[in-house]
């Protein structure tokens, strides 16, 4: 998704502690390098145990490792400039009576837009239950990431922004909608949606 962007909360910063908040980064850098950048997150008797024995509040602990946990998330997103053309996919999937449809792709100079549509009967109570959220896998030389999407009675759409672009002539491509309860890849529900493109 698109962060807002950060805005600094003051102008005041103590140089005193330049090198101690250097030392925070090159820990931080040491943390993903000994947990091969899987570090998960600590129990929450550890967070009671270091918020008691350093005076820190948990919650506080528990925000700094939440951010932690979820770093990728802070990686910065191509934006697509320079629209070159539509390549047609015009391909549908029917999967535990939900419709998911990928009609098109969008090709820029510097990125590929995808559109994942879904549909589903408003009389069943399939409606209460839609799917959660959908992230797009390719292959580890494609960065992936959901920019946008929003649903209405029914129908549901989420644009997906991959880069590098993906070539001219998709054939051979697989394109795979993993689902997870919530937007951080947590707790993936096991519905995936693959669509080989012939």
């Amino acid at each position: 998704m698109k962060r807002m962007q950060f805005i600094r909360p003051t102008e005041h910063y103590d140089q005193r502690i330049t090198d101690i908040d250097e030392q925070i980064c090159a820990l931080i850098k040491s943390r993903k390098e000994r947990s091969d950048n899987n570090p998960g997150f600590p129990s929450f008797e550890y967070i009671s145990d270091w918020a008691a024995k350093f005076e820190l509040y948990e919650d506080f602990l528990k925000t700094v490792f939440g951010t932690l946990f979820s770093e990728e998330h802070f990686k910065p997103m191509v934006e697509p400039t320079g629209f070159t053309k539509h390549i047609a996919v015009l391909q549908s999937i029917e999967k535990d009576e939900f419709f998911y449809t990928l009609t098109s792709i969008r090709q820029y100079n510097n990125a590929s837009v995808i559109t994942l549509s879904l549909d589903w009967d408003i009389t069943t109570e399939l409606y209460s239950n839609k799917p959660n959220h959908f992230e797009l896998f390719i292959d580890e030389s494609y960065d992936c990431r959901m920019t946008n999407g929003g649903s209405s009675s029914g129908h549901a759409a989420y644009n997906y922004v991959v880069s590098p672009p993906l070539p001219d002539d998709i054939s051979g491509i697989k394109l795979e909608f993993r689902e997870f309860s919530s937007p951080l890849k947590r707790d993936g529900t096991g519905t995936e949606i693959v669509f080989k493109v012939e």
